[in-house]
């Protein structure tokens, strides 16, 4: 644990968490799924130090993105989105850390993304469908109806909770772990050296 938490990386990881906190707080809806859904770029910094400092710091990366996100914008959601976005956005980062840890090299930083991406979009999935939607329907009262409602607007074939998940959360996610995935594949070289 102490070879992680130099002087040298704790500062790294103070800086990279505020400017994942400063990302977190320009986000955007994209058309595959309801509009309380949105993209941000917070992870773009977490996923940059998970590949320079290793997954322990990419850990504490998103712990202080959350926190300053949470002294800028208070959270609108009882907690549960930032919840969720410090878990699913930690496996995230910190599955790819552990890939990329074992060979340092541009393929091994493309299969990183990847099964990270992969792995982190079915996480939130499952998430989605046994804890978030749920928390959302017992602390706002909206009814399970009314969000399945706004995702058959979208996609006709959606029918429950299940079909909403599969079809909306899914490829959400995915998307947005796309966008993080090939903004760090061209900025990592270029700020790794400022890391190290």
């Amino acid at each position: 644990m102490n070879k992680y938490l130099t002087v040298k990386n704790i500062s790294s990881i103070a800086v990279l968490g505020a400017l994942g906190a400063v990302l977190m707080l320009f986000d955007f809806p994209i058309a595959i799924a309801p509009s309380f859904y949105k993209v941000d770029l917070g992870d773009l910094p977490c996923l940059i130090g998970a590949f320079a400092l290793g997954p322990v710091p990419a850990l504490f990366i998103q712990i202080v993105k959350i926190i300053v996100k949470l002294l800028f914008k208070p959270t609108s959601t009882a907690f549960v989105g930032e919840i969720a976005a410090f878990l699913f956005s930690s496996v995230y980062c910190v599955t790819a850390a552990f890939i990329y840890q074992k060979n340092k090299n541009r393929n091994s930083a493309i299969k990183a993304m990847a099964v990270a991406s992969v792995v982190m979009a079915i996480f939130a999935t499952i998430g989605n469908y046994l804890f978030i939607i749920p928390a959302y329907v017992n602390m706002y009262h909206i009814p399970l109806e009314a969000i399945i409602g706004m995702g058959s607007v979208i996609f006709p074939i959606i029918s429950d909770k299940f079909t909403f998940v599969l079809c909306c959360v899914l490829p959400f996610n995915l998307i947005k772990a796309l966008i993080v995935d090939v903004l760090t594949f061209i900025l990592y070289k270029r700020i790794s050296p400022l890391l190290k």
